[in-house]
């Protein structure tokens, strides 16, 4: 049975049995749920269900759920290919009750399913090889006599029930909430299997295929158990395990489902066929098969390579996959071109791959070559280590790390192949001391907190008063001179530090407030306002009049027309943003960012450029935000509860327990304490003006807002009415007027070539034919030429100089030519036209070379043609 037909079966009888068939959730856990970085489980799309946080128009429902367990409490990674069973991708059929069915039912289904006749639409396995384990009770809960009852009813032999502990038998979402015992079903592959031939026991003979979970209890925070009012069924059956039973292989890379990207990667591999079943290629090929399906649905759910997160997991897969590619001797970049096995494979059931694999394929391909040459040069210093001792030493572990950006847990597989320890406890000794070496270097290397500016520590926090109002007064706490000199007076240039201020200090992308400090007879004016230490806000300043001293009163008055501006660009920014992830994907993330009166500069994750309707949307989407005219919110709150509500925390930005939240309704929600528009009417317009890269896989936006962004649009719009008087056309028309005009540039090009063509071929008045020592020479200057147009040229003249040396030169520019030399076979043995171009080349400042017949070359200087012609006379004489 083909596994697509085990996942249809599966599908089909439930919902003959009343069950909504849900199509499978993203392999990235929910965003509304930290707890769980990936889908590990068919039940977490459900589990608001299951804990009456949600409601549904179903009770009942069956899924096939793609699974991934590569980090957080499921991680099968170092496992994946050495095992048959093993894998960081893998599909999870499940069916599940909402408080509607509970034991009996989810028993007799899973009995029925499992044994019935294989003609009538079930697995048809042999009930005497399967058993069927029960909860034995533990610390005061019940044995599950009741599952053990409904089992024998459903036609389980009675030997063939087992009870167990909790470690097997006990289900619980987490150490408070719903939980329950659970009943697994094994499978006796037979004696030729090594282990034991019972369930839970050594070896891989009986193996677990589904895993049916009864919800019937509610834990509180002192362990007690209550029953739910409404007990539930959550079941798990591997997919892939299922396909190895009824197709009847050792393992689960055997099935169907594998062979497409095995014949993939067999193609690419340098083994030869009877030696790909030997442990060490046969554990390679499993993992790089593994990997490629994980990779390929990991980025097709939005999942990007990163140093951090769900996105390092990602990257630690590729690498592993390439580190085991050079195994099997595939040379160059491969694992990219294997995405497609992966819909071969898989298409059946997720068409919508397909419109995906050029963008998997694209971000697969870049982060390939970027670790090549890491992993090339990793592995060599890798593989030249004394390992005679039996370990690699956590010394020479950081250094792979640390010089040569070698990964950690490669350098783990590679000492697990060979039997050898890694020193994994004296790298980390390692990475500590670096770390505290440069947390010291750094101290003392801080130029912010150079001369007396490490008072600041001491001085009591600076209160902002700028989300409120753009003016108040303030007492002078501290005065520092130009050099950072603490000073009772300042006159002149140096800094402020006040116990009260409305300036908003740099911070978070946004740049800080200009203004003024006014005290009787004295003003300074605020240039600048930086936080060199937290929460210590220091006004750079330029003192006239009388000086300021320490302790006294001043009235802090931000340009409140420039904070205007730049609070448009800062909401502008996360519009922007929120607009980026609705269009490209919730990859986006932000990456740094600039917010100043005039602009906005926006950096962001992503593996590719954007297309012009894209722009367009995202601008679109932005500017219906400001044109609504939303009011915004802020609020404090704890981190845990912003993060749990889907705020968003922003690159480079360093947070405490209590953090401000700035929400426009229904579009963005950011972690965020810089000043903001009460309303997106206040941002007015929006406009891109750029996007480009700026790193690998990293892009960048600057956009314009309000009267900058009105600006913007007058300047485009009087370059418009220029090119349309220009052009004489309505600047509706404009875009198809300089088409036909390129179009008739190119058309009279073409023709012009054609007629050089033409009087070269007929010998026109340039061609010059001499003799030079007993030879025919034949040269010729033109203008325009060049390429392959001087190459058929160059035939023509040689079909009416059949024995001759052949020069031709052409102007392409005031500063640029091209050189070819043609020597007829009869005349090569005492002529080389590759020497001869040689020879001419120094007199255009060019250079070029080629074979006995034709050569070719250019040059930066036409004026030099005729002595290169000369010098070629001179050499033939």
């Amino acid at each position: 049975m083909k596994t697509s037909e085990l996942r249809a079966r599966f599908l089909d009888y439930f919902a003959h049995r009343g069950h909504r068939v849900v199509a499978s959730s993203s392999v990235v856990g929910p965003a509304d749920d930290p707890t769980v970085m990936w889908t590990n489980a068919g039940m977490v799309q459900f589990k608001d269900l299951f804990l009456g946080k949600e409601k549904r128009d179903y009770t009942r429902a069956a899924s096939s759920q793609k699974c991934l367990r590569a980090g957080g409490k499921h991680n099968d990674l170092d496992q994946v290919g050495f095992t048959a069973r093993h894998h960081t991708f893998f599909e999870m059929l499940g069916n599940f009750s909402f408080g509607d069915y509970f034991k009996a039912d989810a028993i007799r289904f899973a009995w029925e399913l499992v044994t019935g006749p294989v003609e009538q639409g079930f697995l048809g396995l042999d009930p005497s090889r399967l058993w069927v384990t029960v909860f034995e009770g533990a610390e005061g809960i019940p044995a599950d006599t009741e599952a053990e009852e409904m089992w024998a009813a459903a036609g389980v032999p009675r030997d063939r029930i087992m009870r167990f502990g909790k470690k097997d038998n006990f289900w619980q979402m987490g150490d408070t909430g719903p939980c329950g015992p659970c009943s697994e079903m094994h499978y006796d592959r037979g004696p030729q299997f090594p282990g034991d031939d019972l369930p839970n026991g050594e070896g891989d003979r009986v193996m677990e295929i589904w895993n049916l979970v009864f919800m019937q209890y509610e834990r509180d925070a002192k362990g007690v158990l209550t029953p739910l009012p409404r007990p539930s069924i959550d079941t798990g059956m591997g997919l892939e395990r299922v396909a190895s039973i009824l197709q009847g292989v050792d393992s689960n890379y055997e099935i169907d489902l594998f062979r497409p990207i095995f014949d993939a990667i067999w193609k690419r591999a340098k083994v030869d066929a009877g030696q790909r079943a030997e442990t060490s290629n046969r554990t390679a090929s499993q993992v790089i098969a593994d990997h490629i399906r994980a990779a390929t649905f990991m980025i097709f759910d939005g999942v990007v390579p990163s140093n951090e997160g769900r996105g390092y997991v990602l990257r630690k897969i590729i690498r592993r996959a390439l580190r085991f590619g050079r195994k099997l001797g595939i040379e160059g970049r491969f694992f990219a071109d294997l995405a497609p096995s992966v819909f071969v494979a898989m298409g059946d059931a997720y068409p919508e791959l397909e419109g995906e694999l050029n963008r998997i394929m694209k971000v697969l391909s870049r982060e390939e070559g970027q670790f090549s040459l890491t992993l090339t040069t990793g592995l060599k210093q890798l593989e030249s280590l004394d390992v005679s001792g039996g370990s690699i030493p956590g010394a020479e572990i950081f250094k792979l790390y640390d010089t040569f950006g070698f990964p950690v847990d490669l350098v783990e597989d590679w000492c697990r192949e060979r039997g050898l320890v890694c020193d994994l406890e004296g790298f980390n000794d390692e990475l500590r001391q670096q770390k505290a070496k440069s947390r010291a270097a750094m101290k003392v290397h801080d130029i912010r907190l150079g001369g007396d500016l490490g008072a600041l520590a001491d001085l009591r926090a600076t209160v902002f008063q700028g989300y409120e109002a753009t003016e108040g007064m303030g007492k002078i706490l501290a005065l520092f001179d130009a050099e950072n000199r603490r000073v009772r007076e300042l006159t002149g240039k140096g800094s402020v530090v006040l116990d009260h201020t409305p300036f908003y200090a740099q911070g978070g992308g946004q740049v800080g407030d200009t203004g003024l400090l006014k005290a009787e007879g004295a003003t300074a004016e605020v240039t600048d306002c930086t936080a060199p230490a937290p929460r210590r806000h220091l006004h750079h300043v330029n003192v006239t009049g009388r000086p300021l001293r320490e302790g006294e009163t001043v009235l802090a008055s931000v340009d409140a027309e420039r904070r205007a501006r730049i609070k448009a660009h800062h909401t502008a920014t996360h519009l922007l943003h929120a607009a980026l992830r609705e269009v490209l994907g919730t990859h986006v993330k932000q990456a740094g960012s600039v917010v100043d009166a005039d602009r906005l500069r926006f950096d962001f994750s992503h593996y590719a450029p954007l297309e012009p309707d894209q722009v367009a949307e995202i601008e679109r989407l932005v500017n219906e935000q400001t044109l609504r005219a939303f009011r915004t919110t802020s609020q404090m709150m704890p981190i845990e509860d912003a993060l749990a509500a889907g705020a968003m925390a922003l690159f480079g930005e360093k947070y405490g327990d209590t953090v401000r939240v700035m929400t426009v309704p229904g579009f963005s929600r950011e972690l965020c304490g810089g000043t903001h528009v009460d309303n997106t009417g206040e941002i007015g317009l929006v406009k891109i003006v750029s996007e480009g890269a700026v790193a690998a896989g990293v892009r960048r936006i600057e956009a314009v807002a309000g009267a900058a962004a009105l600006h913007r649009l007058q300047e485009d719009e009087h370059v418009l009415q220029a090119l349309a008087r220009q052009a004489n056309a309505p600047r509706e028309n404009l875009g198809n007027v300089l088409h036909a005009k390129e179009a008739r540039i190119q058309q009279l090009e073409k023709e012009l070539k054609e007629a050089r063509l033409k009087a070269a071929g007929s010998g026109g008045a340039s061609e010059q034919v001499e003799e030079a020592g007993g030879r025919t020479l034949v040269t010729m200057a033109v203008e325009g030429i060049d390429g392959n147009a001087l190459r058929e040229m160059m035939d023509q003249v040689r079909t009416r100089h059949r024995s001759a040396v052949i020069a031709l030169a052409s102007k392409l520019a005031e500063d640029k030519l091209a050189l070819l030399v043609s020597v007829s076979l009869d005349l090569q043995g005492g002529a080389d036209a590759g020497a001869l171009l040689k020879l001419m080349a120094p007199h255009v400042d060019g250079r070029g070379g080629g074979k006995k017949e034709l050569a070719q070359g250019g040059g930066a200087n036409p004026a030099g043609i005729p002595k290169a012609f000369e010098a070629l006379r001179a050499a033939l004489k």
